[in-house]
């Protein structure tokens, strides 16, 4: 691996820079050379991307890309990325496209033959998950939760049983309703952690099972301001759980057929005990 320790442009480049999520001092060396060197920064917020670069004295003009104009706006930076200018992408904080507009200008880019060179940089998402003490060799990034509570519950309806550690963003005003369906949902010993304020001077990284989580948040107002990333440990199967997809075999099977033949016929499907299959039906399903 080479040691490259100063940047030049090239020109026709479309650089996607993380910036800050908190701390000004997380930003790279080589994100503030490629900032000082392009012909045009496009920011979600050219206010508040003025302010990072006033800052560090950086002077490069800016251009406002955000969700409400990128699929209009991204041909106008085609066509200068085409005609030679070079252009550094930036959200207001942390990595393009991570719940951050940028989706359609880089895949614009890619469908024009535009280099696309990525920067690595803060994250909130795999800062929150280095920290947390739950398992990070499986995980997703859901993004945001549905802003009404069925779409929440839907929500973890849907990954009630999934075993990786689920990560979400969640604002202040809906963080006790989250919990509040989470906990309908999920139960009370499922392990939840909540990281606000990441790289701040506030920074709080609280994991608990959620039956206390809840409890402990309502203690203090101050521990639920700021911005959140939600963290939810996946589900941990006993010895004794049954595939979802066996069950419902056998429960569909045993609409034509006697159930000791219809948990026999799951079993061999799915590689489970069939008396186990046999047992839970005599408990689940009316007969």
């Amino acid at each position: 691996m080479t040691d490259e320790t100063s940047t030049m442009v090239d020109v026709s480049t479309l650089y996607i820079v993380p910036t800050p999520i908190g701390n000004l001092g997380d930003i790279t060396q080589r994100a503030l050379e490629i900032l000082q060197q392009v012909d045009i920064i496009a920011a979600e917020d050219t206010r508040h991307t003025g302010k990072l670069l006033s800052h560090f004295g950086i002077t490069t003009r800016t251009f406002a890309l955000h969700d409400h104009n990128e699929q209009q706006k991204a041909d106008v930076l085609i066509e200068k990325l085409v005609n030679g200018q070079n252009i550094a992408l930036v959200s207001d904080a942390g990595t393009p496209l991570i719940s951050d507009p940028g989706y359609h200008l880089v895949t614009r880019c890619r469908q024009a033959g535009v280099k696309v060179v990525p920067l690595p940089g803060p994250c909130a998402v795999i800062t929150a998950l280095s920290a947390s003490g739950l398992p990070s060799d499986r995980f997703s990034f859901e993004g945001f939760l549905p802003p009404k509570s069925k779409g929440r519950r839907d929500k973890f309806m849907e990954i009630a049983s999934d075993p990786r550690t689920m990560i979400f963003y969640e604002s202040p005003h809906r963080i006790m309703d989250t919990l509040e369906d989470m906990l309908a949902v999920l139960g009370e010993e499922r392990q939840v952690v909540l990281a606000r304020e990441l790289t701040k001077t506030y920074e709080s990284i609280h994991g608990a099972p959620l039956g206390e989580l809840i409890p402990w948040l309502n203690e203090d107002s101050n521990r639920v301001r700021g911005e959140m990333v939600l963290l939810v440990a996946g589900h941990r199967a006993e010895k004794n759980d049954l595939p979802p997809e066996a069950t419902k075999a056998v429960a569909l099977l045993a609409k034509e057929l006697p159930l000791k033949k219809a948990a026999a016929i799951a079993a061999e499907l799915y590689g489970v005990k069939k008396n186990a299959l046999y047992k839970w039906g005599l408990e689940s399903l009316e007969q």
